[in-house]
């Protein structure tokens, strides 16, 4: 039975789930368009300190699998055009190096400020963890509040005593994937 989950929720994972697809999807209001619309998915994988230990922990549409191959990108999709998700992200939690904490899922939008971009021209915009043998597991499906931002935390793994939980973030940022790169350790000053 799928879960709907609220912001600042959280729900644990089985011990016993080997592997999860995180699947995140959006609409875009075709109207508000001047410019093509392409949101792009990422995952930090964060140590105790809420930081990447270095680049490669940055999961995007140029780097799509950690050197570990513990997380995987589907790839870029730059109309979001379609049914479904519109990108995902793979997690294998028994290759995840032993110094991940959490893992943070964003979404942040492709030149917003050149397009003349936010999330106020967006719609339908959810994050949802599903499981090959079980299907959907639980999803987070965002509000409109983020009418100003490039780019917003989805959702984060956390890891608490060997076991992982997911929460519903629903956090806003102004500065696209720059802002998330700095917030998490990508770009140290």
């Amino acid at each position: 039975m799928m879960i709907k989950m609220e912001k600042g929720q959280e729900i644990a994972l089985s011990k016993e789930t080997p592997e999860v697809f995180v699947g995140v999807g959006w609409d875009v209001n075709k109207d508000d368009l001047e410019a093509d619309f392409d949101l792009d998915a990422s995952a930090f994988l964060l140590g105790e300190n809420g930081l990447v230990s270095s680049a490669p922990d940055f999961i995007y549409y140029r780097n799509l699998k950690h050197p570990s191959g513990a997380v995987v990108h589907s790839g870029d999709n730059v109309t979001g055009d379609g049914e479904g998700d519109d990108e995902a992200i793979t997690v294998d939690f028994a290759a995840l190096p032993e110094n991940v904490e959490k893992i943070a899922f964003t979404v942040s939008i492709y030149e917003a400020y050149e397009r003349k971009q936010n999330f106020g021209q967006v719609k339908n915009a959810y994050i949802r963890f599903y499981d090959e043998d079980l299907g959907e597991l639980f999803r987070y499906d965002l509000g409109e509040e983020f009418s100003d931002d490039t780019a917003v935390v989805f959702g984060e793994l956390v890891k608490k005593d060997g076991q992982w939980a997911f929460k519903a973030v629903g956090e806003g940022l102004q500065g696209g994937i720059i802002a998330l790169s700095r917030r998490y350790g990508v770009f140290r000053k």
